[in-house]
């Protein structure tokens, strides 16, 4: 399959193996891994212009790693990882071995699609701070796409360095059992209250202004909540994943639909927890 010149005009403004400067101390490398679940690929970002922090080193490939060495100059200090997915994790390794810095990330293991070969050097939790030499970070426990995943906010920038919190051009894949749909919007309420100018995501291009972006996530995730449960009532009785499917994803290309059955088991998952829906059986009804 071809991509259509939309998309290779997009993906040519994120060319692989190259850094790319985007202010305030920051560059991104782009892993060639575009998709349907990473859009353009995965963003690297390279923090500092003394020694250096990467973030989400991505797949392990031979070019990209070089890449991000080449980059570092021998100034890599601290490997940072938002989450441990598989488009995220894997050359974390390599470049700890290369460099000798240590990988920083959070306790939870997931138990979806994951990095199954990943080593923690140093655990990180909510709170913590990160002294980089010339500049700091805060870590910020935003669990949701991931329940291992986090964010690193630069309050004197304002930067987020956001992982999968945020997608540029689309949203992210909710997909219990990792993922949670009702820790997912709580994460971005929290979000709502930290000194952000600009969010930094894994997947697209820089995202402002922070407030509104942020706004449009969650009304759409809520929008789609609202879909369930109009389609729950539609049906006015106990129904199965795959009749309920079309009916919420009216708007969303059949071939998407096995993405989207992840993100609806989610937005039942909360409608389950905020107790207006029961579950029995591989079927759900609404309560009230």
């Amino acid at each position: 399959m071809t991509a259509s010149p939309d998309q290779d005009d997009i993906r040519a403004s994120f060319p692989p193996y190259t850094p790319v400067p985007l202010g305030q101390g920051v560059r991104r490398i782009t892993a060639p891994n575009p998709g349907p679940l990473t859009g353009t690929g995965t963003n690297t970002y390279l923090l500092g212009d003394g020694r250096v922090a990467v973030v989400d080193p991505g797949v392990r490939d031979a070019r990209h790693l070089d890449a991000i060495l080449a980059a570092c100059d021998g100034r890599l200090g601290w490997i940072l990882l938002t989450h441990t997915h598989p488009d995220h994790s894997p050359g974390a390794r390599e470049l700890a071995a290369a460099t000798g810095a240590h990988i920083y990330s959070h306790h939870e293991v997931l138990q979806g699609p994951r990095d199954a070969d990943f080593e923690i050097d140093q655990l990180l939790d909510e709170g913590d701070q990160l002294d980089c030499g010339d500049f700091q970070l805060r870590v910020l426990y935003t669990p949701g796409h991931a329940k291992n995943h986090l964010c690193y906010l630069n309050e004197a920038s304002g930067d987020l360095i956001a992982g999968d919190q945020f997608m540029d051009g689309g949203t992210v894949v909710i997909a219990p059992p990792d993922g949670n749909m009702k820790d997912y919007v709580g994460s971005l309420e929290r979000l709502k209250l930290e000194p952000i100018r600009r969010i930094l995501p894994a997947h697209g291009n820089p995202l402002t202004p922070p407030g509104t972006v942020i706004d449009a996530v969650i009304a759409h995730r809520m929008k789609r909540e609202a879909l369930v449960v109009d389609g729950l009532i539609r049906f006015n009785a106990p129904v199965t994943l795959e009749a309920l499917l079309p009916v919420v994803y009216a708007d969303v290309p059949k071939a998407i639909h096995p993405l989207a059955a992840r993100s609806l088991i989610a937005h039942l998952d909360k409608l389950v927890e905020d107790g207006r829906v029961s579950a029995d059986g591989g079927t759900w009804r609404l309560l009230h």
